[in-house]
């Protein structure tokens, strides 16, 4: 397919700039979200409106940021300050006031003055006795003898004592007001980020008292602490993961959505706070929820039901068009990581080619590019540590290729071990040919989160053998395959039933996927199964330097699979010299120079390309395939490359 844009290289030496330092970084943070236009402007509407957002999308596709760049397209309102005084009527309904932004503190100061005040005129008024007693002591001693004298200091002290350790002498800092939530005047609107918050840190809580009596005990007032939803008042409350809130929690949220006032009560029922509660508290936020795709299934319906009908529900973009405009954004996303990271120096053109050539491979499409940024990013900083350990002044292609493989995901790291662990025990084969033997090749972390796969060689043999009972035969696969797996089995039985033209009634077949110790899930090793098969029914040898990966329709149709790039690195790493891949995934195999040049890609649109190139020549093998030719005419096999763009694992 030819490129749309110049060639990476060729499009970064036509850039105005020496080094990404002469690249200029938005000042605003909506600005610096890279990818994401539709949902972008979607966010900058319901600030606007203030609405409620659920941002669902891959890790590090900007979801966060674009959130938090909700908070510069709120409607100005004054924020307000919150305070909770005490209740002389119940104590453990402590009552709640709201004032203008800064009037908080001065509220409380003014409180703490006046509880001084009554602190110092009591005190004064304590002494005054005091002396008074001992005074009038001395004057009764000039008349009756010393022993008055005594007597009234003995009184003096014991009224001192009392009066100090009376619970209402100790009373006036209990008056004085607690400030739940402060702002001050001009502050932008709060952004709070309450990822992982347990109820009390999410909706409030009052701490426990373990004196309560005696005059020992803490004001209920004075125990209450604000919530996330509070502090959020007239902001953004952000929750990365909404799944991992428990339910209470999210019904919890969604009273507090609805009535833009909650009640902080004590969370732990075996808590003295259990009993207090606090007249409703202003929560009145823009709920922004996000998590991966998965995270849908784990959001309380009522809660989501909230989000739809007064906001929005947005799916976040995983890759863009790999064009001129989008090159450049990926060459301001290194400028702005390089910025915020202030500990390592800015990337020459060369890095920035090698940057762009990553984002190209992880997107694992063609014209695309990838959003997963954030993994991005750390290549980026890892060059630039490599870079700073050498003490160099920038960071150059070196680093980056260094970067590469210093920042192996584990998976990759444990397929390097595994391919050469079977290597030195020739679980499979690099050369020669064997019947009924391919080397297939699967991906590991497919599951993992990651934005790049890793690739494996993973070797399918098939066996043929005698039913124990005349038309009795059944297929048998064994590696802990997973459903997907199962199903593929049986949908490419339907095809080396057809091509063989025998009747297998009478044969058990038996597929072993060697190594898979942690499961085979997916559909990708169809061909590698058929063409084992196939070759075990039909006692025609393949060529073991070659590897292949595909799926495979019930009438022969190769159809596209994921990771492709990375199988085909599999391959390479493995010394291999030939792969086979759908003829559809040709584009999207986007190799560095480690790797360029070393294996020859065969591309295949059905079963009868795969054999023709993974059987070895021979009569047998000619004869086979002018049989078959018949049975494979391209208007029976169905939908295939082009016509099908379901992309499987």
């Amino acid at each position: 397919m030819e490129d749309t844009v110049d060639n990476v290289e060729n499009w970064v030496n036509k850039l105005q700039i020496t080094t990404t330092k002469d690249v200029k970084v938005p000042p605003i943070l909506f600005d610096q979200v890279i990818g994401q236009e539709s949902a972008g402007d979607v966010v900058k509407k319901a600030a606007l409106q203030k609405r409620h957002v659920l941002l669902i999308g891959d890790p590090g596709t900007g979801k966060s940021m674009l959130a938090q760049s909700m908070v510069d397209f709120l409607p100005k309102e004054d924020l307000e300050d919150i305070l909770v005084f005490p209740n002389p009527e119940d104590s453990n309904r402590p009552k709640i006031k709201t004032l203008p932004a800064g009037k908080g503190k001065e509220v409380v100061k003014q409180y703490q003055i006046k509880a001084e005040r009554v602190k110092r005129d009591r005190a004064r008024t304590v002494m005054l006795i005091i002396f008074s007693i001992i005074f009038i002591g001395i004057i009764f001693a000039f008349l009756y003898g010393v022993i008055i004298l005594f007597y009234a200091i003995i009184a003096a002290a014991i009224l001192y004592v009392a009066l100090a350790m009376n619970p209402s002498f100790r009373q006036e800092k209990a008056m004085i007001p607690k400030l739940l939530v402060t702002h001050t005047p001009n502050e932008k609107p709060p952004f709070i980020d309450s990822t992982g918050a347990h109820s009390g840190a999410l909706l409030g809580d009052v701490r426990h008292d373990p004196f309560q009596s005696g005059g020992l005990e803490t004001p209920s007032h004075d125990r209450v602490e604000a919530g996330n939803i509070h502090k959020a008042h007239k902001g953004v409350l952000f929750i990365d993961e909404m799944n991992l809130l428990r339910p209470e929690s999210q019904q919890a949220l969604l009273t507090a959505m609805q009535e833009k006032k909650f009640s902080i009560s004590g969370q732990s029922e075996r808590s003295a706070g259990a009993m207090v509660q606090t007249e409703p508290v202003p929560c009145d936020f823009v709920l922004v929820a996000a998590g991966n795709l998965d995270a849908v299934q784990g959001i309380h319906p009522a809660l989501r039901s909230r989000i739809r009908g007064y906001g929005y529900e947005v799916y976040v973009n995983n890759t863009f068009d790999d064009n001129d405009g989008n090159r450049e954004k990926i060459v301001q996303f290194i400028a702005q990581e390089v910025q915020k990271d202030k500990k390592i120096p800015h990337l020459d053109k060369g890095a920035v080619i090698e940057i762009i050539k990553e984002a190209q491979k992880r997107s694992g499409r063609k014209g695309k590019l990838t959003l997963r940024l954030r993994e991005l990013g750390g290549l980026i900083r890892v060059a630039g540590d490599i870079a700073i350990s050498e003490k160099a002044d920038l960071v150059t292609s070196k680093h980056v290729m260094a970067a590469k493989n210093l920042s192996k995901p584990l998976e990759q790291q444990v397929a390097d071990k595994m391919i050469e662990v079977r290597k030195n025990y020739k679980t499979f084969l690099t050369e020669g040919e064997a019947v009924g033997m391919v080397n297939g090749l699967a991906v590991m972390g497919a599951n993992s989160g990651m934005a790049d796969y890793t690739g494996v060689v993973m070797p399918i043999v098939a066996e043929v053998t005698p039913a124990q009972k005349k038309g009795n035969g059944s297929v048998v696969a064994t590696g802990k395959l997973g459903e997907i797996a199962k199903e593929a089995v049986e949908n490419v039985s339907a095809v080396f039933k057809k091509i063989s033209g025998k009747d297998i009634s009478d044969m058990d077949i038996h597929i072993q996927f060697v190594g898979s110790y942690d499961g085979v899930e997916g559909d990708s090793a169809s061909v590698s199964i058929a063409t084992a098969v196939i070759s075990a029914i039909e006692d025609i040898p393949i060529d073991q330097t070659l590897a292949m990966t595909g799926s495979l329709s019930v009438r022969g149709a190769v159809l596209p699979v994921g990771g492709v790039t990375a199988k085909v690195e599999a391959a390479i790493e493995s010394g291999l010299k030939k792969v086979i891949v759908p003829g559809s995934n040709l584009g999207d195999i986007i190799l560095d120079e480690l790797h360029k040049d070393r294996i020859e890609i065969i591309p295949v649109n059905n079963i009868q390309e795969v054999l023709e190139n993974a059987f070895v020549s021979g009569p047998d093998r000619q004869k086979f395939l002018d049989r078959i030719s018949q049975f494979l005419k391209p208007k029976n096999l169905g939908p295939g490359p082009g016509r099908v763009g379901a992309n499987v694992g």
